[in-house]
């Protein structure tokens, strides 16, 4: 079984620490500078009031005026959660983080430790404390699984077998199931306001409409895919900190405070030589919150200069000043090293630097940004125009085919001069050309410079010619007399 452990509104209840007193009184927490104005989670009282997660700030404030906005703190929360984290380990699991309040973990390997089930799940509670008012859940499959835990009440655990998975998740609200927010507001527009109605929808028509997200949705609602959770690595345990006499605002300051805290973590004998994969920087703010950044690295690396490249311009997104600084180090890794070359290669450095180029565009902007250019037909002699070869061989330079309808009637380019009004004489002479090619077409391909591009239409105009004369219908002749030797020509759409 699969079980998942929730903290509903961790953030807010980590940012109540410090301030125990207004977890009784209408509170939210604040969003955070220069982002909308959305509410965070709230207390119960709030709630009971009329406020919800994700309200506007200003409708807030307007259904409650005595509402009480906590500013985040998220380098408390991280703490916090790190050492929930430790405690389940603790205690035998192998936890596999979702977010800050939301773990899951396999239970196959502890059942036989605590006998059974419901013994492992209660003492996974225990593990979190009854000060986080936990709720557990435990199914077969991952979204069940924390459904099952947003239903359970504080404390509470429920287990959902697979055989009414089904019926357990199709009156649950549509909130649960984790899409962008403009496609869970198309749906409700559309009347879908329940997994069960999500499920009950053929997935190709929400794929369409919703595209990826919806058709992972669509798939979350129908139960999701079986698979197995996998423990994550403890975190290194090597951490620096710098505490300020007075609160610091100035960047060029705290850029060389950080290249200190930099310096001396690297230093550290506990790094034993590891590469950095992973590393936090935090700050305490003056009133009481703080500020968080982490970046992960592309290559595990210890050179100072990238470490700062990657850190370092997130000082500036500092919303007040400091008064102590943090630098962690997050996840250490074995560097399995680069195999170098005695003589290099001419060209080689240009193409190293060329894909490590293609992979950080293509790790920023989505693996369909960049795109190879593969040639379609060699470039023609003489300077001719090159988008001739995207039209195909008929449109350049006219092919001639015979058409299977009667043996009298023969395609052929107007290249040819062939149009209405022709005198019979340069008729007679196109169709005995065309028997000749028809006969002999390897001679005319040979002569032909351009390559064939297959599937291209005709698209130069044509003439149909026949060589046996139609009483009903006669040439012309350019004055307009009636040519009795003439063939019968007409126009034909083209074909492939």
């Amino acid at each position: 079984m699969i079980a998942c452990i929730l903290v509903p509104g961790f953030a807010l209840r980590a940012a109540l620490r410090k301030q125990p007193g207004l977890a009784l009184r209408p509170a939210a927490l604040a969003p955070v500078a220069g982002t909308e104005p959305l509410l965070g989670p709230v207390t119960a009282e709030a709630e009971r009031l009329g406020v919800r997660p994700g309200m506007r700030l200003g409708e807030g404030l307007a259904t409650c005026p005595q509402l009480v906005l906590v500013e985040q703190d998220p380098a408390a929360a991280e703490q916090a959660w790190e050492e929930i984290l430790r405690s389940l380990e603790d205690s035998g699991f192998a936890v596999d983080p979702a977010e800050p309040g939301c773990v899951y973990f396999e239970t196959r390997g502890v059942e036989r430790l605590y006998g059974g089930l419901e013994a492992a799940l209660r003492r996974a509670l225990a593990a979190v404390g009854t000060a986080w008012d936990p709720r557990a859940g435990a199914a077969q499959r991952r979204f069940a699984a924390l459904a099952a835990a947003n239903v359970a009440r504080p404390g509470q655990i429920l287990v959902v077998s697979d055989e009414r998975l089904h019926d357990f998740l199709a009156p649950l609200p549509l909130e649960l199931v984790p899409m962008e927010p403009r496609r869970r507001a198309e749906l409700h527009e559309l009347g879908v306001k329940s997994v069960g109605q999500l499920a009950g929808l053929p997935g190709a028509a929400v794929a369409e409409r919703l595209g990826p997200d919806g058709r992972r949705a669509w798939s979350l609602a129908r139960g999701g895919k079986p698979a197995r959770v996998r423990g994550r690595r403890p975190p290194a345990e090597i951490v620096e900190a710098l505490e300020f006499p007075e609160a610091v605002g100035n960047e060029l300051t705290l850029r060389r405070a950080f290249a200190a805290l930099l310096e001396t973590v690297l230093a550290r004998p506990e790094r034993g030589g590891r590469f950095i994969r992973k590393l936090a920087l935090s700050a305490r703010l003056v009133g009481g919150g703080s500020w968080r950044r982490s970046v992960t690295l592309r290559d595990a690396t210890t050179e100072l200069g990238r470490l700062k490249a990657a850190l370092s311009p997130k000082l500036a997104e500092l919303p007040a000043p400091v008064l102590e600084l943090r630098l962690e180090l997050v996840e250490l890794t074995e560097h399995d090293g680069q195999q170098l070359e005695l003589l290099p290669a001419a060209g080689g450095e240009l193409d190293v630097r060329l894909r490590e180029g293609l992979r950080q565009v293509r790790a920023s902007t989505g693996s369909g940004s960049v795109n190879q250019v593969v040639e379609v037909a060699p470039l023609v002699d003489g300077g001719a125009d090159r988008t001739a070869l995207l039209r195909g061989r008929a449109a350049v330079r006219g092919e001639r085919r015979c058409l299977s309808r009667r043996n009298t009637q023969m395609l052929v380019h107007a290249k040819r001069g062939l149009t209405p009004g022709l005198r019979s004489q340069r008729s007679v002479a196109a169709a005995d050309q065309v028997r000749r090619e028809r006969d002999d077409p390897q001679e005319d391909a040979a002569d032909d410079p351009l390559p064939r591009v297959v599937g291209e239409p005709v698209v130069a105009p044509v003439a149909l010619v026949g060589v046996d004369r139609d009483p009903h219908d006669r040439g012309q002749l350019d004055g307009g007399e009636e040519d009795p030797h003439a063939a019968s020509i007409g126009s034909v759409s083209p074909r492939r």
